[in-house]
Order: structure tokens, then C-alpha cells, then sequence
């Protein structure tokens, strides 16, 4: 089988202004790297859906759909947060981002592909039921796990996310949900400031100071992730998988490499392989340095499709 590779045009059109890290150029580089590697013919290419709105109202409240739609802009920008702007183009690319997770669990869950890679944006995993924030409107990941469960195909679904940012969205709309696991690594003390206090049964936190590097991100994933996704034995896994955590970003303070990302990729889809039938859905969220977000998609994918 193959991995699939999922994306759309409408994906480059959103910008959130000249100066701004969420830029079209993320998603070009990705796709020249794997061309100029000899990656790309690999990969089973798809392009992306729209999201309906009955598959975004299982994760997000209708007074906020609508209240986006009647924010989207006719020309310029508009800011729903300090750092999350829209233009007229925004909602469009949001729905084919959201769009193509759901295609990619049902690609997955039929046995058409062993897994996928969504390369979209905006990205997702700070946009919470009610509010964007963080660069994000709808949670893409969100959006597929809440599919993939309403599908009746699955009844356990794991999401691991190694963003260098916690995804607060994706834990306030699955906390407590006793069909889903959300295992998540990242620097802290950083935005969006996660209260580390709050607890639920199905959310196993993974902080890790700055600085500290590959040593304590591996660490982190064996000692948190690993026995609580065996213990909980996901029949499908989603992966935010967030690139920003790299020494060459300069968001963030992780100092982590490409071989750290295939190996965090590696472990994933070794539960996957042991609990899931191999079956993950893997989801870009944040990567800034344009080529390092590239090198790190590349192992990423590399381990996929082995």
C-alpha cells in the first residue's frame, strides 16, 4: 500500500500578512524538497475536499462557524487575535485543510492507503470549539478524529502531538472524551501557556524545558506517551505533526533535528503496527524555518513510507 499525499491550491492563498510565519512559502517548500529528492513520485497524490459543515459541527460550535463566516473579510485583512488574521481567501483554504483530514481517515480506514500526510494550512491544533487563536480556525485534527469515530469503523483513536507548541484546542475538545487519547510533547513554560495543573484521565501531558533537546524529547516519549498508548491500544492514530520544535526555528527553543522527527515518526508507527493495523493520519501543524520544516517533512515521510 501507499501513503497518501494530500493537499490543495487553495491552501497557498491564505496569508496573514507580509511579516507573518504561517506564509504560503511552507507548504512550497515542502513539496520542491520532495520533488528535487526524488520523494515525491513515492507518494500517492490526492487533493483535497471541502469540509462540510455537518463534519466541523462535530468539533465546533455553530455561533462560532457562523461568526467567522460573517468576519471573512471582502479585501484586506482582519485579526481575530493578535496573531491570527484573516484574509478573503482564509476560510476557503481552512476548508480544504479540514477537508482533507476527513479524506485522509477515509483513505486510511478503507485499506486505500496504509496512512497519509496532510501538507496543508491554516494549521489546527490551537483552534478550540469556540475561538481561533494561534494561526488557527478550524482543528483539522479534530475534525478527522471526530470523522474517523462517527464513521463506526473504529472505536479507540489515539492523537500524538509533537508541535513545539501545546495544542490546546484539540485537549478542550477531546478532554475527558473516553474514546480518545491525546498524548502531547512541548516546551513549556511557552504559548499558549497550558495551566499544567489541569488534569484529565485521556490527556497525557509531555513538557520539556528549553533548551534541553533530543535527550528529553525521547525521554519524554518513552516514559509518557508510550505506556499510556499501550495501555489504551488506539485502533487509528493522528499525528499534529508540528516541525517548529527544530534548532533552526526560531520560534521556539527545543534544538531538535530531522532524526529526531523520524524517530518520534518510527515510534508512532510502531503502536500503530502493534495496536492500529499500521493506520495513521498525520497532520501538518507549525515548522517556520522554511528549510528545516522541508528536511523534517522529508524523514517524516521517509519513515511513513517504509
Amino acid at each position: 500500500m501507499h501513503t497518501a499525499f494530500i493537499t490543495h491550491p487553495a491552501c497557498r492563498e491564505h496569508h496573514a500578512g507580509p511579516w507573518h510565519p504561517e506564509a504560503p512559502g511552507r507548504l512550497a517548500a515542502i513539496e520542491d524538497h520532495l520533488i528535487a529528492t526524488g520523494l515525491d513520485p513515492l507518494l500517492r497524490h490526492f487533493e483535497a475536499p471541502e469540509v462540510t459543515r455537518e463534519q466541523l459541527l462535530r468539533v465546533h460550535d455553530a455561533d462560532y462557524l457562523d461568526a467567522l463566516d460573517a468576519r471573512s473579510p471582502e479585501h484586506g485583512l482582519i485579526h481575530v487575535d493578535p496573531d491570527t488574521a484573516m484574509n478573503p481567501h482564509t476560510l476557503a483554504a481552512a476548508r480544504r485543510a479540514a477537508g482533507a483530514v476527513v479524506q485522509a481517515a477515509d483513505l486510511v480506514l478503507a485499506g486505500t492507503v496504509q496512512n497519509a500526510f496532510c501538507c496543508v494550512r491554516p494549521p489546527g491544533h490551537h483552534a478550540e470549539r469556540h475561538r481561533a487563536m494561534g494561526f488557527c480556525f478550524y482543528n483539522n485534527v479534530a475534525v478527522g478524529v471526530a470523522h474517523a469515530l462517527a464513521s463506526g469503523r473504529v472505536e479507540r483513536v489515539a492523537i500524538v502531538d509533537f508541535d513545539v507548541h501545546h495544542g490546546n484546542g484539540t485537549e478542550e475538545i477531546f478532554h475527558h472524551h473516553p474514546r480518545v487519547l491525546l498524548c502531547s510533547s512541548f516546551q513549556h513554560p511557552f504559548y499558549p501557556y497550558t495551566d499544567l495543573n489541569f488534569r484529565a484521565p485521556n490527556v497525557i501531558h509531555a513538557p520539556i524545558a528549553a533548551g534541553l533537546g533530543s535527550e528529553a524529547f525521547c525521554a519524554a516519549i518513552e516514559d509518557q506517551w508510550l505506556p499510556a498508548l499501550d495501555s489504551f491500544a488506539p485502533q487509528m492514530i493522528f499525528i499534529s505533526a508540528g516541525f517548529d520544535g527544530h534548532r533552526d526555528d526560531e520560534l521556539a527553543q527545543l534544538c531538535l533535528t530531522e532524526d529526531d522527527y523520524a524517530w518520534v515518526t518510527q515510534v508512532v508507527c510502531d503502536v500503530a503496527a502493534h495496536h492500529a493495523h499500521g493506520r495513521v493520519v498525520s497532520v501538518l501543524e507549525g515548522g517556520y524555518d522554511l528549510l528545516a520544516l522541508a528536511r523534517s517533512v522529508r524523514a517524516h515521510l521517509e519513515v511513513l513510507l517504509t
